[in-house]
């Protein structure tokens, strides 16, 4: 998680649109009995099945982590990373959902449920042992390793911990998790690797790593705590949970505000430009989001997924009215031009060579690199003209610095 600065042109200069339909009857516009009204409940409804999904494979990467650190086999270790990698799959399409002035964001930046979810980036011996690679030595610092200073770990601790320091002293979260079971990263890009932890680091008196019960009670707790936060979340927007009712009692246009606040700033500034173009201009596997495991291709596709899903109406089995068809009624030309850039945005990002390490690693002038960058380019188009669809609408859709 890092924060944002957005600053946004009039809609007017940017030639995305011809004609904005606005007058008073907006609250009625329908296409396929689509009004702000049933948008505005679809749109609930896509969150809450979204959370709960992500709530159910995080409960199943839980148990996988349990099950390793009750029994820390190399078999157990190679399901708890699969279970991870699933887990981001469901996860990855709510970050849509940030920004949007709900419950996921509700509190101070390392306090709230994506603060304890999803920050990064993370400096890796703010947690646990990490090689120095200019001296080739192992630093045995972080919390698991500073029982002098932590002598207990536990869930309040960690959650003190988190962000306590700095943007990178991240404690807990899929990103702890990660370096948690891959460890950092040192191979090259052209090895096609991600981080090689050995499961040999939780078995007592093993001969890789010292703490090993510290570390498996760090681990327990990280998933403990994915549970929590996700599970708050699920509540919020269950039908009848308190963020919803109060969501659902919004003035209509205010709500669609905060829809096309999360989809807007994820898909111009957090997506091109903090978890893809800053990694590509300094060609770090540092600056990836999930740089231990080497799953950054996933984040990149599955948000903009998000994105999509949230403009479209659409996710799982849930298939309603939509922003989409809200922006075809008021402007057709704008809704193809939208619907056009959405298309592009999938082929661009397709393109993109996986391991993202690899793609970045020549920088952006690099044949790969540059579709990094197109992709990035063809992001900010799509976001927009969502902006001159919410125009359209009548809306005034401002991202906050």
């Amino acid at each position: 998680m890092k924060k944002i600065s957005l600053s946004l042109t009039l809609l007017a200069a940017t030639g995305l649109f011809v004609a904005a339909c606005s007058d008073d009857d907006n609250n009625n516009i329908t296409n396929n009995d689509a009004t702000k009204a049933t948008v505005v409940e679809n749109y609930a409804n896509i969150v809450y099945a979204n959370y709960k999904d992500a709530y159910d494979d995080a409960v199943e990467l839980k148990t996988a982590i349990n099950a390793f650190t009750a029994s820390p086999t190399d078999a157990n270790f190679t399901i708890a990373k699969t279970k991870w990698r699933e887990s981001r799959e469901t996860y990855g399409t709510t970050e849509a959902f940030r920004f949007a002035n709900g419950p996921i964001d509700n509190e101070l930046e390392y306090d709230a449920p994506e603060g304890l979810l999803n920050s990064w980036p993370l400096d890796e011996n703010y947690i646990d042992y990490v090689l120095n690679t200019e001296t080739n030595t192992i630093e045995n610092g972080g919390i698991i390793n500073r029982a002098d200073l932590y002598p207990n770990i536990t869930k309040q601790l960690l959650e003190e911990l988190n962000g306590a320091e700095s943007e990178a002293s991240v404690s807990v979260g899929y990103h702890a998790i990660e370096f948690l079971l891959w460890g950092q990263d040192l191979t090259a890009p052209s090895e096609n690797k991600p981080g090689q932890r050995v499961y040999t680091d939780y078995v007592d008196n093993g001969t890789t790593a010292d703490n090993e019960g510290r570390r498996r009670d760090y681990l327990n707790i990280c998933a403990d705590l994915l549970i929590d936060n996700l599970n708050y979340l699920v509540q919020e927007w269950k039908p009848g949970g308190s963020y919803r009712t109060t969501f659902l009692a919004l003035d209509k246009d205010v709500a669609l505000v905060n829809i096309y606040l999360g989809i807007v700033t994820l898909s111009d500034s957090e997506l091109p430009t903090e978890r893809m173009t800053v990694a590509l201009l300094n060609q770090s596997q540092e600056d990836e989001h999930s740089c231990f495991s080497d799953n950054t291709h996933r984040d990149i596709a599955l948000n903009l997924q998000g994105i999509i899903n949230v403009y479209e109406g659409k996710y799982g089995n849930i298939d309603g009215p939509s922003l989409q068809d809200l922006v075809k009624a008021a402007n057709n030309d704008i809704s193809t031009t939208t619907d056009t850039s959405i298309a592009g945005a999938k082929t661009k990002v397709s393109a993109i060579l996986i391991p993202f390490d690899l793609a970045i690693d020549g920088g952006e002038t690099s044949v790969e690199g540059a579709k990094v960058k197109v992709a990035a380019q063809q992001i900010r188009t799509m976001s927009q003209n969502f902006l001159a669809g919410a125009f359209a609408l009548g809306l005034e859709v401002n991202p906050a610095e």
